[in-house]
């Protein structure tokens, strides 16, 4: 056991009325959901990176935090794991994620980076033994490098790109090596700062190539888990390739992979493409490419990703919502991909924040699972397009009917159609009722 959380307890249910701040009010991983245990649903995943590697700096200010495993060392990078799993133990967490700079410090070169890699892997594997908590998925950081600043898959340096394809060979082989339930890329540099020194068409191409090889892969080692791509719109290119779900899915048809890849969605990614989150799941859920969530707020009066713990009961809700209808998380879950102010350096504050995420994703969750189970919403929704139920409102969409046939219709029905009333209010009273 480190000290670093020395004091701190294992967190547990205590339910709503306790005063105890090192207690879950409405997380509690064993109270049934519809049919499922609270934890099975939300799947819940601390994100390596930012809990434990990321410093505390921000666009105008470097590190605050002070930690005792920073540093560039495999002996911290073990005292960071160590860390690490005592949170998770502390937190109950049943899953966790990484990228590969993360966990291991970088190299002079590729094979001593691989080698840290493998080291790491090794440790994490003999943690996770007497550990409850497991791998929801693994990725690798091919943007923080100054190698990457054009781009990984997308770089006009065909060295670089063979250098990012063998970063994600060697993430996918740890990532398989723990047992993990899905693999991630995000291309944090797949796009452009100008179009005067971009050729789209080839980038393109690149990045096709690059999934197909991944998918390629996956199917060679036989990994079973689900290959992601996170959509994000901007920050810190001017315009990356995977600007929100719909782009992604276009992507995705282009290459013939929409059969192979589905999509980890990140509420602050959501609002920076424009969207809100819900959106964004249903989207995804409608296209059949819905795998993983990352969960976290931006502030909406700042124009970056902010990444803050989630305390929005009512967003929480429409989210999990989305999700529960399209039938609940498989390889995937909920990955706070959120981050401590600079000002919260507290070893308190770690834990603190992921309790009130917990709490707040788990409200979310019921409130959910309470309108989706009172059925009126659904019923609603169903009643509003009750008219393509007809057998003349069939033929339209199956091919019976061409425009000769609606004119004629038109005609011989007398067709002289009124608007409906969409009845927002209404149903945004009745989410209300529930949140």
């Amino acid at each position: 056991m480190t000290d670093f959380f020395k004091g701190i307890p294992a967190i547990t249910y205590e339910g709503p009325e306790t005063s105890n701040e090192f207690a879950f009010r409405h997380y509690n991983p064993d109270e049934m959901v519809m049919g499922k245990r609270m934890e099975d649903h939300l799947r819940f995943a601390i994100a390596y990176w930012h809990s434990f590697a990321w410093q505390g700096g921000d666009p105008f200010g470097g590190q605050t935090f002070d930690r005792p495993w920073f540093g560039e060392t495999m002996d911290l990078a073990r005292l960071k794991a160590d860390v690490a799993f005592e949170m998770f133990d502390i937190l109950g967490a049943p899953f966790f994620c990484f990228h590969d700079a993360d966990v291991r410090p970088e190299g002079e070169d590729f094979a001593t980076s691989t080698r840290n890699l493998e080291e790491i892997v090794d440790y994490f594997e003999a943690k996770m033994e007497s550990s409850k908590t497991k791998l929801l998925w693994g990725t690798a950081n091919l943007f923080s490098h100054r190698r990457f600043m054009s781009g990984a898959a997308t770089n006009p340096d065909p060295d670089v790109f063979a250098y990012a394809g063998a970063t994600i060979k060697t993430c996918m082989d740890a990532t398989h090596k723990l047992g993990g339930g899905n693999y991630v890329l995000w291309g944090g540099r797949e796009g452009y700062e100008t179009l005067l020194n971009t050729d789209l068409t080839r980038e393109a191409e690149q990045a096709g190539r690059m999934l197909s090889m991944v998918v390629e892969y996956k199917h060679k080692i036989g990994f079973e888990g689900t290959i992601l791509i996170e959509p994000k719109p901007q920050e810190p290119a001017k315009h990356q390739y995977d600007y929100d779900v719909a782009t992604v899915y276009g992507f995705l048809k282009r290459f013939g992979l929409e059969n192979e890849v589905k999509v980890n969605i990140e509420q602050g990614h959501a609002i920076l493409a424009g969207h809100s989150f819900e959106h964004e799941l249903a989207m995804a859920a409608s296209l059949g490419i819905l795998g993983s969530i990352d969960i976290n707020r931006n502030d909406y009066q700042s124009g970056w990703d902010t990444d803050q713990f989630p305390n929005n009961v009512p967003e929480m809700a429409l989210a999990y919502y989305e999700v529960l209808k399209a039938g609940g998380f498989t390889t995937g879950g909920t990955n706070f991909d959120a981050k401590l102010r600079r000002q919260s350096l507290d070893p308190e504050d770690l834990i603190l924040a992921h309790v009130g995420g917990m709490d707040a994703c788990a409200r979310g969750l019921k409130a959910a699972a309470a309108i989706l189970e009172d059925g009126t919403l659904e019923a609603m929704r169903a009643e509003r397009y009750a008219g393509w139920n007809s057998d003349e409102a069939r033929k339209m969409l199956s091919g019976e009917y061409d425009l000769d046939d609606l004119e004629a219709y038109v005609r011989s029905s007398g067709l002289n159609p009124e608007p409906r009333s969409g009845k927002q209010e209404r149903l945004e009273n009745l989410v209300n009722r529930f949140v």
